[in-house]
């Protein structure tokens, strides 16, 4: 079985092509061959979801942009950090829905610079139309959030309102559904995937995942990310606890095994945002050799774990891996810093 028709009668709006395609990276292959045996590897490339900029999000927010919808909300309200890809998605994706949108957005990465404070999602952010709410670190986003729902409703809107990366149980449905897509895309291109591999931020791409694997009954255990958000324990544990609540969603007897949720924390740096070099060497191998871009606080953090398990042995030549290509390119314009100094911004 390779769908989840439970799906079928949750409220959505479509925002994404149905299926995203998975293609090998034999350049890059070649490349580390010079320095070991590598794995098969492949991309599933959710950076083509362009609407809005493009990114993984957008799954996330077809579900709870359709929530809001039924509810007969007028008004979405998202946070995040300054450069949040997930806010910026939002504010995209309530405008193309014809609801008002408001981001509130906490100095989450200790950066000052006119390229983090201006440029990359938070100049899209603007151009979307949304309302922006910029919070000191000291802030309790949740609180503000909480205010600003009271404020509106006694103006007569109706809210609806996300809390950080939309990864509540509504979001987590759209990594259930990505899981049905790919199980599905692996009987078609007579693959077998090994390892699933993806960052980890606010947990919703993983859980959902584990959630509609768990349900196809499709070996969740293959997945494993690298955390670019929270310690590992705080990690596992909103992962675990996502992916039951979404399982619950779709009316599933079966609940994920806890053994099955892998996390790694080796590539989390100094923190969220945070640049280091592995990561800056990530994101220009996967440029100079395939054409492609990562992001640098999600995806270019979790491919140089990727490669650093490959360079380990750790990922062999019989091993066939699959990188949840979750996109952010526009955050690359943020960290211009990061890349053309010749000193890294690590901390």
């Amino acid at each position: 079985m390779s769908t989840l028709p439970q799906l079928d009668s949750i409220p959505r709006l479509t925002l994404a092509p149905d299926v995203t395609p998975i293609m090998r990276l034999e350049k890059l292959e070649h490349a580390l061959a010079r320095e070991t045996q590598p794995p098969r590897i492949y991309v599933k490339r959710d950076d083509l979801n362009l609407f809005g900029g493009g990114g993984n999000k957008l799954r996330k927010l077809e579900f709870l942009i359709g929530d809001a919808l039924h509810q007969g909300c007028d008004t979405f309200i998202a946070s995040g950090g300054r450069q949040s890809n997930f806010a910026r998605l939002a504010a995209a994706a309530a405008a193309y829905a014809g609801l008002n949108c408001e981001l509130v957005l906490t100095d989450m990465v200790p950066r000052n610079d006119e390229s983090y404070l201006r440029n990359g999602n938070v100049l899209l952010d603007q151009l979307f139309g949304a309302q922006i709410h910029h919070l000191p670190v000291s802030a309790n986003a949740r609180a503000f959030t909480e205010e600003r729902i009271a404020a509106l409703s006694n103006q007569g809107q109706q809210v609806y309102a996300v809390g950080l990366g939309g990864s509540s149980p509504v979001g987590g449905l759209g990594y259930a559904a990505c899981a049905a897509e790919l199980v599905a895309q692996e009987a078609a291109l007579d693959l077998h995937f090994s390892h699933i591999i993806l960052p980890n931020g606010s947990a919703g791409t993983h859980a959902g995942l584990v959630a509609g694997l768990t349900a196809l009954q499709a070996d969740p255990s293959r997945v494993q990310s690298f955390t670019v958000l929270a310690p590992l324990p705080k990690a596992s544990e909103a992962t675990l606890e996502l992916a039951q609540r979404v399982l619950a969603l779709i009316d599933s007897d079966r609940q994920p095994d806890p053994m099955t949720i892998r996390i790694d924390a080796s590539q989390l740096g100094g923190g969220y945002g945070i640049p280091t070099p592995a990561m800056l060497e990530a994101v220009q191998l996967l440029a100079r050799t395939e054409g492609l871009l990562l992001d640098p606080v999600y995806s270019g953090k979790a491919f140089a774990g990727l490669l650093a398990m490959i360079r380990a042995g750790e990922l062999t030549k019989d091993a066939t891996v699959l990188f949840m290509m979750t996109g952010g390119t526009p955050g690359l314009f943020a960290y211009e810093p990061a890349f053309c100094s010749d000193r890294s911004m690590t901390a």
